[in-house]
This record gives structure tokens, sequence and C-alpha cells, in this order.
């Protein structure tokens, strides 16, 4: 479980970079942040607009991961809890209703975040993109773009990503899952709970954890 939520965390720090090295920083320097704004016209508004249009799959692909990121935590909290709370031979029926609820948010939250991303890239990029760019620029950034070899990295970057999380995932869990156990009891004594010492599935660490599991299934259940 704590390995399913490092992937998720290690998946959207992989998103976010995927963006940021396609989409040129902000100048970083006061006196690049004072600059006037360059000069717009048609025919640069125009290659913003070829920009946008380019980068639309990286922008659906951070809003579907930003869609489906609760979701999966929401699941791995009601996996935890029927593993500890609920008898063997109920946990199918329950989990098929999970599995059933999840599909029914994708179906309606992906198209919905996709919808918003994208109204907000008119709102939003487009004008940084017309500021913080020259018309000549911007037809370097387009040719980039469009370049053959670009787009096939582009279109890899996804399988290459996930390939290179789960080998990461598998390479440092031995290291990291001390760590986050350490994390654990330091958060429970904090907050006045005892640790469980037991692996996850042994009835002491059961009473405690699966409480904030079942927290988090009861509300996923409610929506």
């Amino acid at each position: 479980m704590r390995h399913h939520l490092i992937t998720i965390a290690l998946l959207g720090s992989t998103t976010l970079g995927a963006w940021a090295q396609s989409t040129p920083a902000a100048p970083a320097s006061p006196t690049a942040a004072s600059a006037p704004a360059a000069p717009s016209s048609p025919a640069k508004k125009a290659l913003v607009q070829r920009v946008l249009t380019l980068q639309q799959p990286a922008l659906e692909n951070t809003a579907r991961e930003v869609a489906e990121r609760p979701a999966m935590q929401l699941t791995n909290a009601a996996q935890q809890y029927l593993q500890q709370r609920v008898p063997a031979d109920k946990r199918e029926a329950m989990w098929t209703q999970v599995q059933a609820a999840v599909r029914k948010y994708l179906g309606e939250a992906v198209p919905l975040v996709k919808e918003r991303a994208l109204a907000l890239s008119q709102t939003t990029l487009a004008g940084m993109l017309d500021e913080r760019f020259t018309e000549d620029e911007l037809k370097q950034l387009v040719a980039t773009l469009e370049n053959p070899a670009f787009k096939k990295f582009q279109q890899a970057m996804p399988e290459i990503s996930d390939r290179f999380v789960q080998k990461l995932v598998a390479d440092a869990g031995a290291s990291v899952d001390p760590k986050l156990k350490a994390l654990d009891a330091s958060i429970s004594s904090a907050l006045g709970v005892s640790a469980a010492g037991a692996p996850a599935s042994a009835p002491a660490a059961g009473s405690r954890a699966a409480k904030p599991a079942a927290s988090a299934a009861s509300k996923a259940s409610g929506k």
C-alpha cells in the first residue's frame, strides 16, 4: 500500500516536471521580471494558439492525473479497510462496488477536469506566452514542438516515466519503508495513538490503521 502512495507522489512530480521541460520557465531575475511585455499582434496570437494546440495532449494528461489521484488514494484506503476489517467471503462483492463507484467518478470527473484545463489554458497560459515571448521566440518554440523527434519523445514519455517510477519504487522501497514506519510511529505518538509494530494485516495494526481507512472509505461511498 505504501509503495502505491509513493508511486502516486512520484507520478505527480514526473508530470509537473514534464510540463516544465516542455514549457519555458518564467524569468527569474528582477530585471527580467520587470521588463515590459513583448508587443502583441494577430500573428503572435496565432502562434500562441498553435503552441497551446501542440501542448493539448500534455494538458489533458495532467488533467487526467489530477482527477485520478484522489480516487487512487481513496481506493487504497478502501482496499486496506477490506483486508483488515471485512470477512474474506464478503470482500469480493464489496470490492466490486468500490470499483464501480470509482469508474463512475472517473467517467464524470476526468472530462470535467480536462474541460477546465483547456479553458484555463486560454485564460492563463495564452496571456503568459503572449507576454513573455517575442514572435520570433514563439516561432522557434512551435518549430521545436512540431519537430518529429520531439513529438516522438513526448509521446514516449508517459511509458518511459511509468517504467522509471516502477523501477525506482522497487529499488528504493526497501530503504524507504523503515523510514515510513518511523514516520508512522512519530505521527501516532504525536496524535496520542499507540503505534503498530506488527505488519498491517496483523490484528494489532488492524484496530488502529483501519479507522482512517474506514473514514476514507465512508467518504468515498458518500460521494
